[in-house]
This record gives C-alpha cells, structure tokens and sequence, in this order.
C-alpha cells in the first residue's frame, strides 16, 4: 500500500488509515501464507482482479468483495468480532 503520511506515523493514535494499512498488511501476509498469487485468489473468491490489486495497492474494497476473499483464505469468522461488544454509557451498564 502507498504510504502517506498519516498523524499515527508520529504518536500512538489510531486512524482511518492506519487501521487501513495493518488490514491490508495483514491480509497479504496471510493470502502469501495460502501461497495464492492475486490472480489466484481472484479465482478461488470470484472476485476481480482489479479489485484484489486495488484492496492491496490503495486499501480500497467492497464489503461484499472483502467477505468473499476473507472466506478463501479463512478468515470469515473474524467479522463476527466487529460491533459485537454493546457501548457502556454510564457505570450501571456494567
């Protein structure tokens, strides 16, 4: 993925973009772990090449597009984790 500039770059917050590049980073890792090329996994997912190419090069995907190529590499499951935990407004929420 291009790096930009980003103001997690200086101190330890985290951004748009930098939770966008440590997905891609991960993802990477882990599609190279399967020993898939893009153009395989484009195959085994049914989704573009150009979309694959683009998600890794800029961060930018479909939600659809990403749920399919999470599933061929195995890692569908992790999106159960995401707004599963309820927001706690006050202390009598705990």
């Amino acid at each position: 993925m291009k790096n930009k500039f980003d103001i997690s770059d200086f101190v330890n917050v985290v951004t748009e973009q930098s939770i966008r590049t440590n997905l891609v980073n991960r993802f990477v890792k882990r599609r190279k772990e399967y020993v898939l090329t893009q153009k395989e996994l484009s195959i085994k997912s049914d989704v573009s090449y150009g979309s694959i190419r683009r998600f890794e090069s800029q961060g930018d995907i479909s939600l659809k597009s990403l749920l399919k190529i999470s599933l061929s590499i195995g890692c569908l499951e992790d999106f159960n984790e995401l707004f599963k935990h309820e927001i706690l407004k006050n202390l009598k929420d705990l």
